[in-house]
């Protein structure tokens, strides 16, 4: 399938509130995708109007402790589309660093920073190994289905816990190994335990690990005592 038959199904997926596991897996085929990054000209995938159900931020920010007045990241944020019910959930009071590597996605970012009014969130071009945030600053770190395009994560995940106060949280969300739902192909997918080993060695430990019905799982880590 051509890159604009491709992009022509997408939407018309995205205008039903469909998002197929096997368009999902087509895209990230695309020739002309290079490595594993997200592609910008494919952000309409990340707005899909069903994602609130089945990603279900609410409850993800409840686990990390997310309050108004938090002090928070997104790494990998992409769109933005995560990164505005952080800002929303924090207030004014609150600070949001929202982090990619990709230029036009921070663009588009501080595009939805002016046109939702939402002033708390400062943008990060980042690198693919530092996500260069403030050090001992964050009560909370959260990367979103991003995992898999990370090429040294534990050099990435040290950043994060350098990042966190001594009793800040670091969540993962992504999807469950297997197929189903509306993320990468089944060869793609994140093993947990192999996270959690990653993670140990950065030099963060596992708090608890929780299921996100229907698709995705949640990983929250604590950063080791120094």
């Amino acid at each position: 399938m051509s890159t604009r038959a491709l992009r022509l199904v997408a939407l018309a997926a995205l205008a039903c509130g469909l998002m197929p596991a096997w368009l999902s897996a087509q895209r990230q085929r695309t020739p002309q995708a290079p490595a594993r990054l997200f592609q910008p000209l494919d952000l309409g995938l990340l707005e899909a109007p069903d994602r609130d159900l089945w990603q279900k931020p609410d409850f993800i920010m409840d686990e990390l402790g997310i309050a108004d007045g938090s002090v928070v990241a997104e790494v990998g944020a992409g769109s933005g589309w995560f990164t505005m019910r952080l800002a929303r959930r924090v207030g004014p009071n609150g600070i949001v660093y929202s982090e990619d590597i990709q230029r036009q996605m921070i663009e588009v970012i501080d595009r939805r920073i002016d046109q939702e009014g939402l002033h708390n969130v400062r943008t990060i071009l980042g690198t693919p190994d530092d996500p260069r945030l403030p050090a001992g600053k964050l009560d909370a770190v959260l990367l979103v289905d991003v995992y898999r395009e990370v090429d040294n994560p534990e050099v990435l995940l040290r950043h994060v816990a350098r990042a966190l106060q001594p009793n800040g949280r670091f969540g993962l969300v992504d999807f469950k190994p297997g197929g189903g739902g509306p993320g990468p192909a089944p060869d793609e997918r994140v093993d947990p335990a192999t996270v959690i080993r990653t993670a140990a060695a950065a030099g963060l430990h596992l708090m608890k690990q929780e299921d996100v019905p229907p698709f995705e799982f949640l990983l929250v880590f604590e950063r080791n005592a120094s």
